[in-house]
């Protein structure tokens, strides 16, 4: 793990790079003592914020994400492992409105109900109707998501897209077949996979990208640098199988549930068996693309 001497030397280096790259926003570096939670404080202030809906769920003991940095990550001084997770997460737990916790059928429609309205065939006026209800929780029965309480949550759309991608991978054509890999990210579904050709040499996966404020940048990119086992040289937060791509923002995995109410600071989260798989995939040099906006931003 880096000493506090070292996490120092490297928040020097980067406020006097920013002398000559612009200005480099940081955040003050969370408390060691605070617990991190999954589901942040509704930054809006919403008095019924989204909160996992089943009791005792959602923890982790790691922060879910790590700020973009801006300028590309420092060399570490020697790999420390970074720790596995002690369990790969295999539960879909569903965020509901904080009021409906317990209940079922009693919350108001989500900013995602029209897109799962859209991907279960149902009527689709953004309005959760009784019919919606019953509908939404026989696939969260299905796909084993909990509680199956008929709440259009992130979990219930993240699932639901990726299924349909299954059937139909990008029915916009939006990324571009190259004869060379191409890692495709989709912000609009949230999505992701890697083609050469007509290939696919990796399968879609859920993703989870930037939030409001800190958008994971579009356009094309480039993976420049690749650290399996990487710590953010800032706030001293593991970053396994981390590629980056553009400045600080990287696919890497992280320890908890992807589907969550935001989204991360930039970089492109992915679970820790599919960002173990991805390593395998992508080499130094490989082109990413990236597209679309995420959902409710």
């Amino acid at each position: 793990m880096t000493s506090w001497r070292t996490r120092t030397a490297s928040l020097s280096f980067v406020l006097a790079a920013s002398l000559a790259w612009g200005p480099v926003a940081l955040a003050a570096p969370p408390d060691p003592g605070t617990p991190v939670l999954a589901a942040p404080q509704d930054p809006a202030g919403d008095p019924d914020p989204l909160v996992p809906g089943v009791v005792g769920a959602g923890s982790a003991e790691y922060p879910m994400d790590t700020p973009d940095q801006v300028l590309p990550p420092l060399q570490p001084e020697g790999d420390v492992p970074v720790p596995e997770p002690e369990e790969e997460v295999d539960e879909l737990v569903e965020y509901l409105p904080r009021s409906a916790v317990g209940a079922a059928c009693t919350a108001k429609a989500s900013t995602y109900q029209r897109r799962v309205e859209r991907l279960l065939g149902l009527r689709v006026d953004g309005k959760q109707s009784a019919a919606d209800c019953r509908a939404i929780r026989a696939f969260q029965v299905k796909e084993k998501i909990k509680p199956a309480a008929g709440y259009a949550g992130p979990v219930t759309w993240a699932r639901a897209e990726l299924l349909a991608a299954r059937k139909n991978l990008d029915p916009g054509r939006r990324c571009p077949v190259k004869t060379y890999a191409v890692a495709c990210v989709d912000l609009d579904r949230q999505l992701m996979w890697v083609r050469k050709g007509k290939k696919v040499t990796y399968a879609v996966v859920n993703v989870r990208t930037g939030r409001p404020g800190y958008a994971t940048r579009t356009g094309w990119h480039t993976v420049y640098w690749r650290h399996k086992d990487h710590w953010s040289s800032i706030y001293d937060t593991p970053m396994p199988y981390a590629q980056f791509f553009s400045g600080g923002q990287a696919f890497h995995a992280v320890y908890g549930q992807l589907a969550t109410p935001g989204g991360s600071r930039g970089c492109v989260n992915l679970s820790y068996a599919d960002a173990r798989r991805l390593w395998g995939v992508l080499r130094k040099g490989d082109r990413v693309y990236i597209w679309g906006k995420r959902p409710g931003h």
